[in-house]
């Protein structure tokens, strides 16, 4: 029990539960998004008086802090094969996965740290490979927030309209066909890299704009990991002489 009601208001309706609540906080953010998930719509759903809620939670955002973690209950760890880079490399490209198949749910999680049991299930997961890979304490927890941080931008730009025209019903490539032949239309003398790149700029697909940032995000670790390999047995060596100004 979070919160009492006030005065004159109803007790915790017996049959409400933390889980029931969250299960149908659930539906209304697959039917209506996360703008239509509201207290008092989640109420209406549960068919129950707003008061009732305040047993088991404070408001909205702590709402948001359960969604959170049931968004990931069902979020499949990768297999534990191939290199470190393969696994964070398909860890990647579940989450991203995870959260396009659930409406707003990049909106529910991103910028959010909220530990339940799912969650910490899987922090705990990819943090044991980091170590185990060789990372530092401190930079496989960096590169926890750094991956999680990379898919979920990533989603959020996926998921919002390229502009107006996508927002009223045009399919995204078609959206970004017409930016390509905007592009193309330029004064050359004026945008000479903007009318020779547009293809380059307007074609890929989110998949391979994802590819793209997801490998060079891995290739930085990879020099980050060679690094500390490196200067581990300088670091360890018994016999090194400090050195003295």
């Amino acid at each position: 029990m979070t919160a009492l009601p006030g005065a004159g208001e109803e007790a915790a309706t017996p049959q409400l539960t933390r889980e029931a609540l969250v299960t149908a906080a659930l539906r209304i953010l697959e039917r209506d998004g996360v703008n239509g998930l509201s207290m008092r719509r989640l109420a209406a759903e549960l068919g129950v008086k707003a008061a009732s809620l305040y047993w088991h939670v404070r408001n909205k955002e702590q709402l948001l802090d359960l969604l959170t973690d049931a968004l990931m209950a069902d979020a499949v760890p990768p297999p534990r094969r191939g290199s470190w880079r393969d696994q964070l490399r398909e860890y990647g490209l579940r989450h991203r996965s995870h959260l396009l198949g659930r409406r707003d749910a990049a909106k529910v999680v991103a910028g959010r740290l909220a530990p339940g049991p799912h969650l910490l299930r899987l922090m705990e997961d990819q943090l044991d490979r980091l170590r185990e890979a060789g990372f530092s304490d401190a930079d496989a927890a960096q590169i926890n927030y750094l991956l999680g941080a990379y898919v979920h931008g990533f989603v959020l730009q996926e998921i919002t309209p390229l502009s107006a025209a996508e927002a009223a019903g045009t399919g995204r490539a078609e959206v970004a066909r017409a930016a390509g032949d905007q592009l193309r239309g330029l004064p050359a003398d004026r945008y000479p890299n903007l009318v020779d790149l547009a293809d380059d700029l307007t074609t890929p697909t989110m998949d391979e704009r994802f590819a793209f940032g997801l490998e060079r995000l891995l290739d930085g670790l990879a020099v980050l990991l060679e690094q500390a390999r490196a200067a581990a047995p300088e670091a360890a060596d018994p016999e090194q002489e400090p050195t003295h100004e």
